[in-house]
């Protein structure tokens, strides 16, 4: 009869599978970590808020409703169906869009 207590010897197929589930798990583990540095990362970064001038002069009697900015211009949409587009810089009426 064999001893209980003696041991006895790891099937190669499951030797394979505890290899296989450790270094799926440590896989896991970094793919984690990369992903909570990326987050962490992404979200502490100060988000730049595009600069405005303090006023715009629109033509009498017209309301923007939106306004879209760019890197050296800005256009404001206005109730009368038109957009108007501005240079940044200077604030002047670079040209007028008419909306159909």
């Amino acid at each position: 009869m064999t001893d209980p207590s003696e041991p006895t010897a790891e099937p190669a197929n499951l030797r394979f599978l505890r290899r296989l589930v450790t270094v799926l798990a440590g896989v896991m583990i970094v793919g984690l970590v990369t992903i909570v540095a990326l987050l962490v990362i992404r979200f502490s970064s100060v988000p730049t808020t595009p600069v405005l001038p303090d006023t715009i002069s629109l033509p009498d009697g017209v309301t923007a409703n939106a306004v879209t900015i760019a890197s050296d211009w800005y256009a404001v949409v206005t109730n009368d169906g038109r957009i108007l587009i501005f240079d940044r810089p200077t604030g002047r009426l670079r040209q007028t869009v008419i909306v159909e």
